[in-house]
């Protein structure tokens, strides 16, 4: 692997120049299509304030600000010698039981210690210490709903073919609409062979009442869709069902009927042919792609994965949904599957770069995106100062690396499939109204009720006092009867006033196009975050000091 070399050092003033200074009010006078870069998208940021251009954070590929990028900035929480969240990232596996696992990176060490590179001792994520108050006074409920609810995902794939560009080009249809674009089993209605699954927001940063919705979809290459040349969607659902399989490492999955004499294949193990609703362990896939092996916690090559970030829907009667508008769209391809050997090499390579406090490098293949260095290339594209998506920056993917490169936590370098409702009833656009707070499948107790106790709140920087309120005792403690009695749409969504205040702050990053300092949705300038990390910090103490989770859920309760 190698990095792009030379970088300068670069760094706004104007992002931490009082707002009063750099934030030109322009009330109800539309902004003129002369204003913005050719290409963007008719949905304009409305009636947002301007932010004049010498307080905006130049976009470039030619500078890069933070060596340590992968690094996020939760990693900079102060843990005050007992709260824990780094455990859901973090993790090292006993594998003395026989059971397989891809990921050998076994960090679960650097749950609640320090330890980084001299140039990752400094938090460069400044954005969590910009006071925005009096840019969520300037911006109205009605200008931020108009904003959120805007369309600015159909236009990006023109302005992508208008450029050029050599990389991945959305060709979902009407992805904008959320699950509108797709049918009750997830599949897309345009054809395009994308399907959308149900699974539970990983813990923390990922839950809406921290600032963001989202959804994952995944699309598997040809092989593994047709029979005999022909499209066969029976053929092509078995096949994501061994996927799903494969990556949670089950023996069985349950699957919608199928009738077994039409492929001729014993699918659910019982010696004969006839009606199956669950799935049995396979060698293969099926249909034309049987001669593929299934490869253990690998995706199979050439799979896609797109993962949309958006802001928070709400209604004024507090209903938390998917809106129209992206922050980002994230894209995934899988390029290489990896040999045993060779994911084991690259593993200790990891760690031994870690241990001499080598700064990270990664493959950059330009306009097609980053290489992970794990099989996967990556790509993103993220709102340009008119609300447009564009593109991110060479140092804007470097962000993506930290959870899709060095986390002990993940299965083949991703998050959501593990934590897709299992089985026939997780098909389908995501929807945690009434999904029942599953464990993970290595502790007893619900999994989010285990965060908030461990965390000591509802996030990483445990700022969240809508969480704090609803969930914690008086005396700090987290009330687990009724935690466990609410549902997880009930537990980690915000209410109407706080989804706006968070549309608000969000809307301010992309206003100065500050990504490179931090994309978190916060309007008060962090407490329980360091600036600085003093490497002579003390790791947590032993009773909170590891915590043995898995990012598998045990679904085997009624979950909806």
């Amino acid at each position: 692997m190698q990095f792009k070399q030379p970088f300068n050092r670069l760094f706004s003033l104007g992002l931490l120049l009082p707002l009063s200074l750099t934030i030109s009010l322009v009330g109800c006078d539309l902004l003129s299509d002369g204003e913005f870069p050719q290409g963007t998208s008719a949905t304009k940021a409305k009636d947002l304030p301007n932010i004049e251009l010498a307080a905006r954070t130049p976009v470039s590929n030619e500078v890069i600000t933070n060596l340590e990028a992968p690094i996020p900035a939760q990693c900079y929480t102060k843990t005050e010698n007992r709260h824990n969240p780094c455990y859901t990232c973090h993790q090292m596996y006993d594998r003395s039981a026989g059971e397989f696992r891809m990921n050998e990176l076994d960090d679960g060490g650097l749950q609640g210690a320090y330890i980084f590179s001299e140039d990752g001792l400094s938090n460069h994520w400044k954005n969590l210490f910009v006071d925005r108050r009096e840019w969520l006074d300037a911006v109205s409920e009605e200008t931020i709903q108009h904003y959120v609810n805007s369309d600015n995902y159909s236009a990006l794939a023109e302005s992508l073919k208008a450029r050029d560009w050599k990389g991945f080009i959305p060709d979902l249809a009407n992805y904008q609409r959320a699950a509108a674009a797709f049918d009750a089993q997830g599949f897309a209605k345009d054809g395009s062979h994308w399907v959308a699954f149900n699974y539970k927001p990983f813990p923390g940063t990922f839950w809406p009442t921290n600032g963001s919705t989202d959804d994952v979809i995944i699309r598997l290459p040809a092989a593994l869709r047709e029979l005999n040349g022909q499209y066969n969607r029976a053929v092509y659902l078995l096949n994501l069902s061994l996927v799903e399989l494969n990556i949670k490492q089950l023996a069985a999955i349950s699957i919608p009927a199928q009738d077994e004499n039409l492929l001729g294949i014993d699918l659910d193990g019982d010696g004969t042919l006839g009606i199956a609703q669950q799935l049995v362990k396979r060698e293969s896939y099926l249909g034309d792609a049987s001669n593929m092996p299934v490869t253990a916690q690998q995706y199979p090559l050439d799979s896609e994965l797109m993962h949309t970030v958006r802001y928070v829907g709400t209604k004024s009667e507090g209903n938390i949904f998917v809106p129209e508008r992206m922050k980002e769209l994230r894209y995934m391809k899988k390029i290489r599957v990896l040999e045993q050997y060779d994911v084991a090499s690259r593993y200790a390579r990891e760690r031994k770069e870690k241990n001499l406090e080598l700064l990270p490098n990664f493959n950059d293949h330009g306009e097609r995106g980053m290489e992970n260095g794990f099989g996967w290339l990556l790509q993103g594209f993220i709102e340009d100062y008119a609300g447009a998506l564009r593109p991110q920056t060479h140092e804007e993917t470097l962000f993506c690396m930290g959870c899709h490169a060095a986390v002990g936590a993940t299965i083949d370098h991703t998050f959501a499939l593990a934590r897709k409702v299992t089985g026939a009833e997780g098909w389908g656009y995501i929807n945690l109204k009434g999904m029942k707070d599953a464990p993970s499948v290595s502790e007893s107790g619900g999994e989010i009720l285990h965060y908030l106790q461990r965390a000591g709140g509802g996030s990483e920087f445990r700022e969240n006092p809508e969480m704090l309120t609803r969930w914690f005792k008086d005396n700090g403690m987290v009330d687990e009867e009724k935690v466990s009695a609410a549902n997880v749409y009930e537990l980690i969504t915000p209410s109407h006033q706080r989804a706006l205040q968070l549309n608000k702050a969000y809307a301010h990053i992309v206003r100065t196009q500050s990504f490179i300092y931090g994309r978190d949705a916060t309007w008060l300038p962090a407490k329980n975050v360091f600036d600085v990390i003093n490497d002579e910090l003390p790791p947590l103490p032993p009773e909170h000091r590891f915590y043995n989770w898995d990012i598998r859920l045990d679904w085997s309760q009624n979950n909806q």
